[in-house]
């Protein structure tokens, strides 16, 4: 073996032991191909919903809805037709019409001979991006206000359905986002004192734990939906939703906590920093805790599907967020009717987003899982 092979694999080694925990847990996740694609996706998923008023042409509620464009196919920008070729992307203009032989329904024929250009960052509905930030200019559109584009078609109320997916995504990860948050400082405090002081106290928090770990969630919502007054607002729906997903979502994890630190209460490190005066929260939060950082972040990725899916049920049935609302649960009520199945088949565009969300996070916890333990290489 050369002195440069010899150098190389000791600056290798060197590396892996100085590197820190978060490179530990992601290097592995860099070598796997379905991991890194996920986490594009996941990444790119992300990025167009929070700045979906930007990226969106319309508003997404009724305010913004065509009129002369219900239940309208999605409009496919292009650059060439018989007419020519051009440098700036353009759709048709469409001549609606209805027929016997559909059933009276209209049906869009694209007017070759009409052009409308699309324009980019256009000023449009006024918005605050990032909940903060004043803006009306948003992506593209067309040019003039005349007319409309809609990527993926319209609804029948006439809204546009790009901009209600990239609305919705941002309102499930919202949710998502928020019943995780509230699960997991519940699971970290609850099991890590029941796991830490053990005896009866980790009986009453077990009991507890098996109490609510049997409640089912979409007849929990189904029971407080019947008491929610009728005059609640749409954020009062979206913050009881994520309250409720957050309460009932903790046990789980709470007993992985509580396991693990039942098993390393009694490790050296943690009796040193005991005979140095270290207070019990302070073992937790500091020794304890870190010690599964790896394993916490991996569980976390794999829940957050999980509140998306919990939340998209109720909503789905209709006892979750309603229209103004834009949730993914909203959305795919639209999918059951078989008069979309049978006619608007661009409904579904939505629903292709959402298993894309879904399966990213899978994807990317599986990948951080698996990495859960980086040192358990370290005697090959």
């Amino acid at each position: 073996m050369s002195a440069k092979t010899m150098k190389s694999l000791q600056q290798d080694k060197e590396a892996y032991f100085t590197a820190s925990q978060s490179q530990l847990i992601w290097a592995p996740v860099q070598e796997t191909t379905c991991g890194m694609i996920a986490a594009g996706v996941l990444v790119f998923i992300i990025v167009i919903g929070i700045l979906a008023p930007a990226l969106s042409p319309y508003d997404p509620t009724i305010a913004g809805r065509d009129r002369d464009y219900l239940n309208g196919a999605p409009q496919i920008p292009q650059f060439c037709d018989k007419n020519g070729c051009s440098l700036r992307p353009f759709i048709h203009g469409v001549e609606r019409t209805r027929s016997a032989e559909t059933n009276f329904r209209w049906v869009e024929e694209p007017n070759e001979d009409i052009r409308h250009y699309i324009a980019f960052f256009v000023e449009g509905s006024e918005f605050d991006l990032f909940g903060v930030i004043p803006m009306d200019t948003h992506l593209f559109g067309l040019q003039g206000d005349e007319k409309m584009i809609h990527l993926f078609g319209t609804d029948s109320a006439g809204k546009d359905i790009f901009s209600r997916t990239l609305h919705a995504i941002f309102t499930s990860l919202q949710i998502g986002t928020l019943g995780v948050l509230i699960s997991f400082v519940l699971a970290l405090i609850i099991g890590g004192v029941s796991g830490y002081y053990g005896g009866r106290l980790d009986s009453v928090i077990q009991m507890v734990t098996d109490a609510v770990r049997t409640i089912p969630a979409i007849p929990l919502v189904m029971s407080v939906a019947a008491f929610v007054p009728t005059e609640w607002t749409s954020e009062q729906r979206f913050f009881m939703i994520a309250i409720i997903l957050g309460l009932i979502g903790w046990p789980t994890l709470a007993r992985r906590v509580r396991t693990h630190l039942l098993t390393e209460r009694n490790q050296e490190y943690v009796l040193a920093a005991q005979l140095c005066g270290a207070s019990s929260p302070h073992i937790i939060r500091r020794h304890l805790l870190p010690s599964f950082t790896s394993y916490i972040m991996s569980i976390w990725m794999i829940s957050f599907p999980y509140m998306v899916l919990t939340e998209t049920g109720p909503s789905f049935i209709g006892l979750g967020l309603k229209d103004p609302v834009n949730s993914l649960g909203v959305m795919l009520q639209n999918v059951t009717k078989a008069d979309v199945l049978l006619n608007y088949q661009w409904y579904f565009i939505p629903v292709l987003f959402f298993v894309a969300l879904v399966m990213a996070f899978v994807f990317v916890g599986d990948g951080l899982r698996d990495a859960a333990d980086p040192y358990s290489d370290s005697k090959k």
